[in-house]
């Protein structure tokens, strides 16, 4: 009887996720679109670096999108002459600033070829300061009746779990290169370093810079102007008119009802040809993700359902686009904090190799593509970063726990044996032996030189000049193009701009982007969930607070007692 409980059960289950997956994947009619027409986008939820959302998140509702996707039909809308007005109704999203810088350049691109945009900001919410930001690109901002929008400067948190580990017993050997790699502080510390200070402090001027700026040039105020409205922490609709930070408050249907023409929704747009609005490519570019943390092996997601960066896979398809005679060049679009030290290196020889079979290949920054994601990325022609990306954080740091503690509260007793005058580090138990830690920081401060060596051959620098701006510390885009850690500062629009000079195109010759690996079918990814451990219906029963979010996806995905490249990516400014 458990056994057919079972077997029904798993029949129950594969039906609802084809049921889903028919519920997402189908295509809808084509509507004609007259002269005048107001497009609505609605823009919520999480956009991510992927050719499509995994099919359990889809599945669950947990509204994920593609963010190429969202690119593509703006920039269908920006040539397309039937459109008329573009509505963006702005919901919680969840992006980070360098998606957003990258939006809000897109939507500026619409404005630019005459096509009228409002955003229409549908939410209450404490935080709201990358929706807000995303609008000031619009010409007019309207605000739900009812709504919250605070608009009270930005903050940052930062969690130490030091405390944590000492209370299960738990300790730490710890070696690691570069005095800002904190990545180390959170896991064993329980205070803010003084270089930690010192870059935190500069990252978050950095965005605050970025966010004001938006609004003075979108809303058309002062610097001081700007700042006075921010102190005055307008929360309200009337509070946000008053500070002339919206231009209204209503509903979206009085809004619409407003506008001239028929409306379609962007769900319906999608659907629109690319031919229709003069689209005729004369080259292909192969777009790679390199999205989610950096391990050794073959895979596309963890066991938890999340994209990963594994090493085989990412070199496989780095191969067989580099010797496609169909395509013509390699866009990497990377959205990653790094891992596998080992797997980086794989990863870098990889498109070293392509690169010298003559193909341009162009790094892509989304929201992160810190330590091992830029140890990757320097293995191209050059790299393109947003402006709010979190970049560098070229350091290593290898973390062995020390289980003493834990086997003592729990009373376990313990003995060990070694041959070898390191072996001890092998073992779980006790410290390491001062021997032993020295060898430990040896390891560490070779595969840093290394890391030097791969960035300074990729950006033509020298090796000191590298390691002064290196020491593990994360720079916004902006601060690393500064720096000479990036070549522009630009989305994949300007990628495709840098690879139709790399390949002697006029700047308004279309380019088609193939993405590779292509996008599983429904019935590899119906394989590929139940080969894996849906650690994400768990999570819908516990659920995890956001800021952690990222601490568990790098612990459960990387090894322990290995050097690791990651900076510290569960500090989020909000």
């Amino acid at each position: 009887m458990k056994k057919k409980s079972k077997w029904l059960r798993n029949v129950v289950v594969v039906l609802l996720i084809v049921g889903a997956s028919v519920y997402f994947l189908r295509t809808r009619g084509v509507m004609t679109i007259e002269p005048g027409t107001t497009l609505v986008l609605e823009l919520e939820g999480e956009y991510v670096e992927s050719p499509q959302p995994s099919l359990l998140a889809r599945a669950l509702g947990e509204g994920q999108r593609p963010f190429v996707s969202l690119l593509s039909l703006l920039a269908l809308a920006e040539r397309d002459q039937r459109i008329g007005t573009v509505v963006l109704v702005v919901r919680p999203l969840s992006m980070g600033w360098g998606k957003a810088e990258e939006l809000r350049e897109a939507i500026a691109r619409v404005r630019e070829a005459g096509h009228p945009v409002i955003a229409f900001l549908d939410m209450a919410s404490f935080n709201a300061t990358r929706e807000f930001y995303i609008a000031t690109a619009a010409e007019k901002i309207h605000v739900i009746q009812g709504g919250a929008v605070p608009v009270v400067g930005l903050a940052a948190e930062y969690l130490f779990l030091g405390g944590l580990w000492e209370k299960v017993g738990v300790s730490f050997d710890v070696g690691k290169a570069g005095k800002y790699k904190s990545a180390v502080e959170y896991y064993t510390g329980s205070e803010m370093s003084g270089p930690n200070r010192e870059m935190a402090s500069s990252l978050l001027d950095s965005a605050n810079g970025a966010f004001v700026q938006a609004i003075v040039e979108g809303r058309n105020m002062s610097l001081d102007g700007v700042r006075a409205a921010i102190d005055q922490g307008p929360v309200t609709p009337s509070e946000l008119m008053a500070q002339k930070l919206v231009d209204g408050v209503g509903d979206l249907k009085g809004l619409l009802d407003e506008l001239p023409g028929e409306v379609i929704y962007g769900e319906d747009y999608a659907q629109v040809d690319p031919k229709d609005v003069g689209f005729e490519p004369v080259a292909s570019v192969a777009l790679v993700y390199g999205t989610g943390s950096i391990v050794q092996g073959r895979a596309s997601r963890s066991p938890g359902g999340a994209p990963v960066m594994a090493s085989r896979t990412f070199t496989e398809v780095i191969e067989e686009v580099a010797e496609d005679p169909e395509i013509d060049a390699i866009i990497l679009r990377m959205d990653s904090p790094g891992g596998s030290a080992l797997a980086s290196e794989e990863m870098w020889q990889a498109l070293v190799a392509a690169r010298a079979q003559g193909k341009p290949i162009v790094a892509s920054f989304s929201d992160v593509a810190a330590s091992g994601g830029y140890y990757v990325a320097a293995g191209a022609d050059a790299i393109i970063s947003n402006g709010g990306t979190l970049t560098g954080s070229i350091g290593v740091f290898a973390l062995r726990p020390v289980l003493a503690g834990t086997f003592d509260k729990l009373g376990i007793a313990r003995e060990s044996m070694t041959r070898g005058a390191f072996a001890d580090l092998l073992l779980t138990g006790e410290p390491l032996s001062t021997g032993a830690k020295a060898r430990l920081q040896s390891i560490v401060l070779d595969i840093y030189q290394l890391f030097l060596e791969r960035v300074a051959k990729g950006r033509d620098l020298e090796i000191s000049r590298v390691d002064a701006v290196a020491q593990g510390r994360v720079w916004t885009g902006r601060q690393a193009f500064e720096i000479g850690l990036v070549d522009e500062i630009g989305g994949l629009h300007t990628a495709l701009d840098r690879v139709r000079t790399s390949l002697h195109l006029a700047p308004d010759d279309d380019l088609e982007l193939v993405i590779r690996p292509a996008p599983k079918t429904v019935s590899e990814e119906i394989a590929d969930l139940f080969n894996s451990r849906i650690a994400s219906l768990a999570e819908s029963v516990v659920p995890i607070p956001r800021m952690l979010r990222p601490l568990r996806a790098l612990l459960a995905e990387m090894p322990e007692g290995r050097p690791l490249l990651v900076p510290p990516v569960w500090v989020e400014i909000h």
